[in-house]
């Protein structure tokens, strides 16, 4: 099982106690603003469930993320490969949720260039992806400082109700050279 630790951050396996803190950013309406709904006490512990199950089978997903000085619980942050029917499957997006009172700081940042890592390096992936509502201006920040690429597709995410504002995303992507050479030490 991988997990990662970065200068302010561990990258780790679920633990019952995540589940309280988990709920309460899922239930936060800042948090969740890009997302077509807020996530009630079940919706939250059943997608732990699952980021745990899948990290269970493969070793590497969406890791809970925790700071190194105080181990709180900030969220989540790291590798999956998405179910619904997009139009660029098959892929491996990186993502992240961190509660509001960690935003800011640049924890994304830093917790998904971990991710990044593990997924050139250790699983040699060719490329990942991101996608995100394109009025979400926060995270598509993070993947410019991340060197992600916008890919100018924008498409309808099958998984936002027709309708929404919410519907239509954007793609970057990051190729595992483009990561080489952004990283490379000369």
């Amino acid at each position: 099982m991988i997990e990662h630790e970065t200068e302010r951050l561990l990258l780790r396996q679920w633990r019952a106690s995540d589940r309280e803190p988990f709920a309460a950013l899922n239930a936060d309406p800042r948090v969740m603003e890009y997302f077509p709904a807020l996530l009630d006490r079940a919706a939250s512990d059943a997608m732990a469930d699952r980021c745990q199950a899948l990290i269970d089978k493969r070793g590497w997903g969406l890791w809970a993320v925790e700071t190194r000085d105080s181990h709180a619980f900030i969220g989540f942050v790291g590798l999956h490969i998405p179910t619904a029917a997009l139009p660029f499957n098959p892929c491996v997006e990186i993502g992240w949720r961190l509660a509001h009172s960690h935003w800011g700081r640049g924890l994304a940042t830093e917790a998904a260039q971990a991710a990044l890592r593990v997924g050139f390096e250790v699983l040699r992936l060719p490329e990942i992806v991101s996608f995100t509502a394109r009025s979400n201006l926060r995270s598509r920040a993070v993947m410019a400082k991340l060197g992600m690429i916008d890919a100018g597709e924008a498409f309808e995410h099958p998984s936002v109700p027709l309708g929404s504002p919410l519907r239509r995303h954007c793609l970057y992507r990051l190729s595992r050279g483009q990561w080489a050479t952004m990283n490379d030490p000369c």
